[in-house]
């Protein structure tokens, strides 16, 4: 059962209709997610904006999806999780590399793999991080940019995480087939 109100154009505070409506126009629905934003106009604003931005960094689909799906993962995220999955295909990832971050297991690819450790341990200790952990992630190809750029991601991702766990947002029919929980993880 939702704890917090998933919002539709006709229900959303008048500053979240517009927002709405670009969600319609650019995913032919509106997620559930953006519904529960809806109820806070700033929150949506600020999520859309950070999704936006992050998509914009260095990045390629591959990457975008190590950060996003590893920090899912981490949280718990029951919605998040079989969202990703969903935009992985969609953005043709493999899916070894969904399948490794929905199981936490190691990706072969290297560099990935270095990326994925490095998004962990900035979640895990709070962004306390070794420089043994900076020089293992540069030694991967990656540099400061980058460092910077998971915590975008990680920004964008602490809102929706956060929310899912709060508002228990049901996942979007088209995500349902992805379902996942931490529970269930093959390592």
């Amino acid at each position: 059962m939702t704890t917090l109100k998933v919002h539709n154009i006709e229900t959303a505070p008048e500053n979240s209709k517009p927002l709405l409506e670009n969600s319609k126009k650019a995913y032919g629905m509106i997620p559930g997610l953006h519904g529960v934003l809806a109820g806070a106009p700033k929150i949506l604003e600020a999520y859309q904006t950070l999704h936006e931005l992050f998509t914009q960094t260095s990045f390629n689909e591959e990457e975008l999806t190590v950060v996003w799906q590893t920090i899912n993962v981490e949280h718990a995220c029951h919605y998040c999780v079989p969202a990703h999955t969903g935009i992985a295909k969609m953005m043709k990832v493999d899916d070894n590399i969904t399948e490794a971050l929905r199981n936490e297991t190691p990706l072969k690819d290297e560099k990935l793999e270095a990326l994925r450790t490095m998004t962990l341990t900035i979640v895990r200790n709070r962004g306390h991080v070794t420089p043994e952990d900076l020089q293992t992630f540069y030694a991967a190809g990656y540099g400061e940019q980058h460092v910077l750029e998971i915590i975008l991601g990680l920004s964008q991702k602490v809102i929706s995480n956060y929310t899912n766990h709060i508002a228990n947002t049901p996942v979007d029919a088209a995500f349902e087939k992805f379902a996942w929980s931490k529970e269930n993880v093959v390592s």
